[in-house]
């Protein structure tokens, strides 16, 4: 396997969330009608985090450095460990889940050319521009907390104006473990 996991079981990973001009992100739709999330990959054995989030940014999506601008990146890694059942365990090392740098990327042109076709393995088999918050409930249930606190982490930094307001939903999701209060003005 030529992706780092450390001594812990935690496999290195970047995370990319692109954003437009109007706050909107990409939502991928990943193949064989496995739900709905960001682009992310793994860290290769001697690739800096920024390389391998270009790297993911092309094999995932098609686009390059030229298409994006990056406005911020976590400040720490955000970990998830995975459900018993999604553990390799004829694997080593074992990945018993991943630890991830978040990168928020704002795309430089109204309408990017996706591509899906980069590599023999495609991620994705569509998507959509989705509002701020809602990758949170679309997203595999392991993955909700991350997605929440990298949305969090990288809207305080790059966001000028605030992080958007909470949608409607945002008070029955579960597990609640930040604010429940709108970081700006309440969801119509």
């Amino acid at each position: 396997m030529s992706d780092h996991i450390d001594r812990d079981g935690f496999r290195a990973n970047v995370g990319i969330v692109l954003m437009q001009e109007g706050g909107s992100v990409f939502l991928g739709q990943r193949i064989g009608g496995k739900g709905w999330q960001f682009p992310q990959g793994g860290v290769r054995l001697g690739e800096t985090l920024e390389q391998a989030m270009l790297r993911e940014l092309g094999e995932e999506i098609g686009l390059g450095p030229a298409d994006v601008e990056v406005l911020g990146v976590t400040p720490d890694w955000l970990r998830y460990r995975l459900p018993a059942r999604f553990v390799r365990r004829d694997q080593s090392p074992v990945c018993i889940g991943q630890k991830q740098r978040w990168y928020l990327l704002r795309s430089r042109v109204p309408d990017p050319s996706f591509r899906f076709d980069s590599t023999g393995e495609p991620e994705f088999v569509g998507w959509r521009w989705a509002d701020y918050w809602d990758p949170v409930r679309e997203v595999i249930h392991f993955k909700r907390q991350v997605y929440e606190r990298a949305l969090h982490d990288l809207g305080r930094t790059a966001l000028p104006g605030g992080l958007p307001p909470y949608p409607a939903w945002w008070e029955d999701r579960a597990p609640k473990r930040l604010p429940k209060r709108s970081p700006g003005k309440p969801a119509s």
